[in-house]
């Protein structure tokens, strides 16, 4: 079978996107999502992402990871906007439905900006910080991120016993005067950095927010900018939270499958 496919990318994180609309991918060939993922033997990606009919919502967004496993992801959801809008299924608005439930976005020229689900709640921890942006994250504060050997730092949080049985994203941020702040992120799923994580971003960003930085959280990775903005609740919890930043579609491909 030949497989059209699109890949698209939202501040260096890439992404497999396909016009399922008419179910036409096996999701649950968890072997063949990883295979097509492998930037050694596949097409190469961060995750491969459906987009697929939906009668309540826009569309439905359908995210795999490298490993198959399942999650939000927001640069990936930022780019899922942009693909719908370029197919037609949406103009400069939506509500999609994702992997945490309804989402809302909007297309505003190189934009797309993302309605994140509110964050009740995070914890505080000795060295760091956690919270659920979608997918768990922890951040910890550094001087400088640059020469973090993130593999052997972000492997460990991944495999922390606190964070079991699914495990964590772990993101490093370094802090830029009182508006903005760098971040590097060891992406569960992938095992590996990746350029941008926009879940890690956003964790990163309220953090910050709880050290000082005020919103919007104006935000660098290796593969981009972003900014967070939000809204602060008296009982500590976060909502209207906004991710904002480029989605590029790259090209268009086919693969027999």
């Amino acid at each position: 079978m030949e497989l059209e496919f699109y890949k698209y990318q939202g501040t260096g994180n890439d992404f497999i996107l396909i016009d399922n609309r008419k179910s036409i991918f096996p999701e649950n060939n968890i072997q063949l999502i990883s295979a097509l993922c492998s930037r050694k033997f596949g097409i190469g990606s961060d995750g491969l992402m459906l987009v697929n009919y939906s009668q309540e919502f826009d569309f439905e967004l359908v995210f795999f990871n490298p490993d198959g496993s399942q999650s939000l992801c927001g640069n990936g959801s930022r780019c899922a906007v942009r693909f719908a809008n370029d197919l037609g299924i949406i103009k400069d608005k939506t509500i999609f439905m994702a992997y945490d439930g309804p989402h809302e976005a909007q297309v505003l020229d190189t934009e797309i900006h993302l309605q994140m689900h509110d964050v009740p709640s995070f914890q505080s921890l000795e060295d760091g910080f956690f919270a659920d942006t979608g997918s768990p994250h922890f951040v910890a504060k550094m001087e400088t991120v640059e020469a973090l050997d993130i593999l052997e730092a972000g492997s460990k949080i991944r495999y922390d016993k606190r964070f079991e049985p699914s495990g964590t994203n772990a993101n490093f941020i370094e802090m830029i005067g009182n508006e903005s702040i760098k971040v590097r992120t060891y992406e569960r799923g992938v095992e590996n950095e990746t350029l941008s994580c926009g879940t890690g971003v956003t964790a990163s960003a309220i953090y910050a927010h709880e050290l000082g930085v005020q919103s919007p959280v104006r935000v660098q990775t290796k593969g981009g900018n972003l900014s967070v903005k939000f809204t602060k609740q008296e009982n500590k919890g976060y909502t209207d939270v906004w991710l904002i930043g480029p989605a590029v579609k790259v090209f268009k491909g086919f693969i027999n499958i």
